[in-house]
């Protein structure tokens, strides 16, 4: 098979559905569509709701606000791709659109990540400080985080794009997913790619790697102050606060290293 370099002649990159069950996409299509048209709507409300109530005007849901206008980022940018593939079986996709999409995968999954700790670290200010919370967390600061969120994801993963520009391909490439990651686009190389597999390890490391180590020690730290209340019926408000960013946790983070494991680990 001939070999492409992405500076001069472009490969193409095929995406991939459901292997083995071509014929039933149309049926597994209904419910990811619910599924999509079920957060989109639901992070649209959301935002909606805190612009439009003034009482939400608070640090904890700016906070939301941000996860909310994340997940819309990562839905519509997955979107476009996974329809084409299992409504209209269109499966090639040019190398610049699937660079593009790739970089903004990663940027709104290590944005996500980052917002939930800055929830993590909301919570213990509420628990911890509760007189001083909004004093605390003043719109600058809050402003201040959410840029410095943003700013990390894109300059983190701006150089992995470009270095898998400089890689060489072959002239037709299968991907294992209806849209483009990172993992998977170098594992279709046919250059050296430890530079960016290297790269793609410490953004990893850097990124969502330090907020979960992060998020479990702002968890240690509301914790030993929660156990420090006196009344249990204190105490037990003060967890139930946390409930609803501990299942937002778990729901980010359980299918993200269950993908990652099938990855490396999955033969089928």
């Amino acid at each position: 098979m001939s070999v492409f370099n992405s500076s001069g002649l472009y490969p193409r990159f095929l995406l991939t559905g459901f292997s083995g069950l071509e014929n039933t996409h149309d049926l597994i299509s209904l419910p990811i569509f619910l599924v999509y048209a079920t957060s989109i709507a639901g992070n649209i409300i959301v935002l909606f709701i805190i612009r439009t109530e003034p009482s939400l005007h608070q640090p904890m849901y700016y906070f939301l606000s941000m996860l909310a206008f994340t997940d819309l980022g990562l839905s519509t940018t997955t979107l476009p791709t996974v329809f084409s593939v299992l409504w209209f079986h269109i499966r090639e996709i040019p190398f610049s659109a699937c660079l593009v999409q790739m970089y903004f995968i990663h940027v709104f999954s290590i944005i996500e990540s980052a917002v939930l700790l800055a929830m993590a670290f909301d919570r213990f200010v509420a628990i911890k400080e509760p007189l001083r919370y909004r004093a605390i967390l003043t719109n600058g600061v809050i402003s201040g985080i959410g840029l410095a969120i943003a700013g990390r994801a894109l300059a983190l993963v701006f150089p992995a794009s470009f270095l898998l520009k400089r890689l060489q391909y072959h002239a037709v490439n299968i991907l294992s997913y209806p849209f483009c990651l990172h993992q998977d686009l170098i594992k279709t190389t046919v250059s050296s790619r430890w530079i960016s597999s290297i790269y793609g390890l410490m953004v990893v490391i850097c990124s969502m790697g330090l907020d979960s180590v992060f998020l479990l020690l702002s968890y240690l730290l509301i914790l030993g102050t929660v156990f420090r209340i006196s009344s249990k019926a204190e105490r037990m408000k003060a967890l139930n606060t946390c409930i609803s960013h501990i299942c937002a946790v778990l729901t980010f983070y359980t299918p993200m290293i269950g993908l990652s494991m099938i990855h490396r680990y999955g033969q089928n």
